[in-house]
């Protein structure tokens, strides 16, 4: 960002939108494998529609999963059941499954990198072999200090107002609500930081009727009011930056939204990946997460990018960090790390960049066991990356996510203080 005054939009979406149901069917069975199988390469891709959903991709696993089963499981667990199934219902809808396992080309390149690991001073490695990239590609991290878990507050506002849509919903405290759903936040920034709140949108699926009203007007009334009372207003309670007079708010601009979900709109895993990372604020590398196992550097790099740029602004050695990595298929150590603190570094980015190689073991296989990625399902019950799945990847506060961690941060402080450059 370089302009110093300007609007910044962020959207999020609940779990019951249709791309979302197929991240979290897609991170379920990643789950189950992992659970079962530590070692499982997993790649699974999910589409749905109106009574069906499409598992297809490749896995190869020492372990027996009944991925109908997950599916119908995620299905339920998120609502789409009985009267809210809205043509999608969890025991009724098709399920159908085309995988394959896993290319053994690729699993040749994965399994033994064609370079060494360099000696970087954070060598917990503990594979018996180096494990090379799962493929090609480029992955940014980034954090910034306007929130209290360093991320851009547009992202972290719309996220908090679609959880908050599903609290609601799932407790009962609104019960005509359905599972699809939308945020949007309009941020105005004013020499480069946030200043007021321009614009919430919320969008909810619902029933065609409420208490036995059926006029679409009078709905649509009841449903800006609850909303307005129990879901705005209770995410902004706690919030610095507050709506004011000024504050435009939506609530169902389209005027009626009875079918959503799959019914609604085919889903597809990987189809959000903005709302998935930063919501815009940063640049993206393209690749989606959800359905990869922690080989799949578009994953597992992405996390640790994240956490890179996460420990340097808690440093205090930057207001704002994007970090870039590059990873070429079967080759474990980074082509190249990129720093970018927009002009606001205590050091140059340059001399960042040096720190981070030799503070961050940033191959596949130091990321897989720096943050434990392939017994955290087993360690949380059996379900850890479908919670991902759905409110963002970074910056959770609700659980315990290792790549959110600023335990790097001093040490990384006192790097910079003995770098030598004369701006430390």
């Amino acid at each position: 960002m370089t302009k110093k005054n300007f609007l910044f939009t962020s959207e999020s979406v609940t779990e019951g939108h249709p791309d979302k149901v197929c991240d979290q069917i897609s991170d379920a069975i990643l789950d189950e494998f992992l659970t079962k199988d530590k070692n499982s390469r997993v790649a699974a891709e999910t589409t749905v529609t109106t009574g069906m959903a499409l598992i297809c991709g490749e896995i190869t696993a020492d372990c027996y999963v009944d991925i109908p089963q997950v599916v119908r499981n995620t299905i339920r667990n998120i609502g789409y059941t009985g009267a809210c199934s809205g043509g999608f219902d969890a025991d009724t809808c098709a399920v159908l499954t085309s995988i394959d396992e896993q290319s053994t080309d690729i699993g040749n390149g994965v399994n033994k990198a064609l370079e060494s690991r360099n000696d970087n001073s954070d060598t917990s490695t503990t594979e018996t072999e180096e494990i090379g990239a799962g493929d090609q590609g480029i992955m940014f991290g980034y954090a910034c200090n306007e929130t209290p878990e360093l991320m851009p507050l547009p992202i972290s506002l719309a996220h908090k107002l679609s959880y908050r849509l599903a609290q609601v919903r799932k407790s009962g405290l609104i019960n005509y609500l359905r599972p699809d759903g939308k945020s949007q936040v309009t941020v105005e920034y004013v020499d480069g930081k946030p200043s007021r709140i321009h614009t919430i949108l919320l969008s909810t699926q619902h029933n065609p009727e409420i208490n036995g009203i059926s006029d679409n007007k009078a709905v649509q009334e009841i449903i800006s009011k609850d909303l307005k009372k129990l879901v705005i207003d209770y995410v902004f309670e706690s919030c610095n930056i507050k709506p004011d007079e000024k504050t435009i708010i939506l609530i169902n601009p389209s005027g009626r939204f009875v079918i959503g979900g799959p019914q609604g709109d085919s889903g597809l895993t990987g189809r959000k990946i903005i709302v998935d990372t930063y919501g815009g604020y940063s640049r993206h590398g393209g690749g989606a997460f959800s359905g990869k196992d922690p080989t799949k550097v578009d994953r597992s790099a992405a996390y640790a990018s994240r956490y890179v740029a996460k420990n340097i602004v808690a440093s205090g050695l930057a207001d704002k960090c994007e970090i870039e990595l590059a990873y070429a298929i079967g080759v474990a150590e980074p082509l190249s790390i990129m720093v970018d603190t927009f002009g606001t570094g205590k050091i140059s980015d340059e001399d960042l960049a040096e720190i981070v190689s030799k503070t961050f073991d940033l191959t596949p296989a130091g990321i897989i066991n720096k943050f434990d990625l392939r017994n955290l399902p087993a360690k949380n019950g059996g379900k850890f990356y479908q919670l991902l799945a759905a409110y963002g990847h970074m910056g959770r506060t609700d659980i315990d996510v290792p790549w959110e961690h600023t335990d790097k941060a001093d040490e990384l402080r006192d790097k910079a203080s003995t770098c030598g450059c004369s701006c430390a």
